[in-house]
């Protein structure tokens, strides 16, 4: 019998994890935080942040190399990887300080240690970690997930002799590869893939799907596929990787053996769930295809035990464990709320970037859901312009015709990060077109070619 019950267990210390424990704590329950490595998970450590601190580095030598449009000259720029490096290192080890800043202030005891389930205790929930127990009276499980590892050949002996690197070890990497091979086109492939590219790389990205991009717009995917073949970046689309080995990527395409050579190789093909050695079966949590399954308030189907993030297998975005975990506690508070899935934003921060949020087109047409679309450059915003020179550049908007609503957005521009969130409250508000007529975008903002599309509309 543990010494103490508390009110709530977190396992798992990344973006839905720590929020969590932050909100439960500031809520006044007692909350102990397991986790295993460090605070803030694969985001904070290995993800979001320490990838944006080399694509900002990569932008500004971009910028630094390409004054002259501007009537600026920096002469012989150059850029110090191992000084990219160490920055990424101290951004990590600041923003790691102040998640632990905030357990301490919220009162949440954090426990470095891997901890699982082991049934009940009574009406109380059994956690055991490093041969000691605990008793909670509710459990977040926010585990995460982990990078896939295709058996390929050569891949295992790759990733040992650091010729393969995944997403970890490239944001380690104090020295730019001349040719560097990604496998996977998606999100993580493709950051990397455009920072290596601006930095000297020649890069060349072996997709399986015939596009890049995952799930996204495909007219904003082609268009952000052109934009980096047009800088030099090579792309083999509906190739199948059949070997790691002998300083080239081997693959089949259209039936024929195909290899480009290669000095570092990222992996880059997927991530999955972490519920491996979690304990689920010690009360039966119901799992579907390598996910815990949750409802929209992040329930499982055992009540007081709750799933979060990348476990949960919905939405692989930092974002939605934050939400998610803001429901989850409130939900064990007794306080009404749910996730609404419909308007999750989602980004890829190459340069130029891409924003989604709500249904694409080909989603639309999947459903049978009438709609209209208007498909323009950003360069109908006069701010665009006077910041850009002839960037590639794309404002779709989708409207739901029987209800006049607006239920897609898909960027493809500067500042797409920042302007999607506007395009998300539209469509979770479920605005009118109307009604976003009716708006006031601040002018000049690259916020307004959102205004211009719907003005556009019939």
């Amino acid at each position: 019998m543990a010494e103490n019950v508390l009110d709530l267990i977190i396992i798992g210390g990344g973006p839905g994890g720590y929020l969590a424990a932050e909100r439960a704590g500031h809520a006044g329950l007692s909350v102990t935080l397991f986790e295993k490595a460090e605070l803030g998970g694969v985001c904070l450590n290995e993800g979001c942040i320490p990838s944006k601190t080399f694509l900002y580095s990569g932008k500004v030598f971009e910028h630094a190399n390409n004054g002259k449009a501007f009537g600026v000259s920096a002469d012989n720029a150059g850029i110090d990887q191992k000084a990219v490096v160490k920055r990424k290192n101290k951004v990590v080890k600041t923003n790691v300080l102040g998640v632990k800043g905030k357990m301490k202030a919220n009162n949440v005891t954090v426990i470095s240690a891997e901890a699982r389930l082991a049934g009940r205790s009574g009406s109380n929930f059994k956690i055991v970690a490093e041969d000691k127990d605990y008793e909670a009276k509710n459990v977040i499980l926010a585990t995460g997930s982990h990078a896939i590892v295709p058996p390929i050949k050569g891949v295992k002996e790759g990733l040992e002799s650091g010729f393969v690197l995944s997403n970890k070890e490239i944001l380690d990497l104090e020295t730019i590869p001349e040719k560097l091979v990604v496998i996977g086109g998606g999100v993580i492939g493709l950051e990397m893939a455009s920072y290596f590219l601006t930095v000297g790389s020649q890069v060349t990205v072996v997709e399986m799907l015939d596009h890049i991009a995952g799930d996204i717009d495909k007219e904003v995917g082609d268009l952000l596929q052109k934009t980096y073949a047009g800088k030099g970046m090579k792309f083999f689309l509906n190739s199948q990787v059949t070997a790691v080995e002998d300083g080239q990527v081997k693959f089949e395409l259209d039936g024929k053996a195909e290899a480009v050579p290669a000095d570092k190789v990222l992996l880059s093909v997927g991530r999955r769930p972490s519920i491996q050695d979690l304990g689920l079966e010690s009360l039966g949590i119901y799992t579907e295809q390598g996910h815990i399954v949750t409802d929209d308030r992040g329930r499982t189907n055992v009540p007081g035990i709750y799933a979060v993030g990348d476990v949960n297998g919905r939405w692989m975005l930092a974002h939605a464990a934050y939400r998610e975990a803001e429901v989850a506690v409130k939900t064990i508070l007794g306080q009404k709320d749910n996730v609404r899935y419909n308007a999750m934003p989602s980004v890829i921060y190459t340069n130029p970037e891409v924003a989604s949020v709500g249904l694409t087109e080909e989603e639309c047409k999947d459903r049978g859901i009438e709609y209209k679309k208007v498909s323009i450059p950003m360069s109908y915003s006069g701010r665009f312009v006077a910041e850009t020179d002839r960037e590639r550049s794309l404002c779709k908007i989708i409207v739901d015709t029987a209800h006049d609503r607006l239920i897609g957005c898909h960027l493809l521009g500067s500042y797409a990060s920042e302007l999607i969130i506007s395009a998300g409250i539209m469509i979770e508000t479920e605005m009118t077109i109307d009604e976003i007529r009716e708006a006031i975008f601040p002018h000049p903002t690259v916020a307004e070619v959102i205004r211009e599309a719907v003005f556009m509309l019939d």
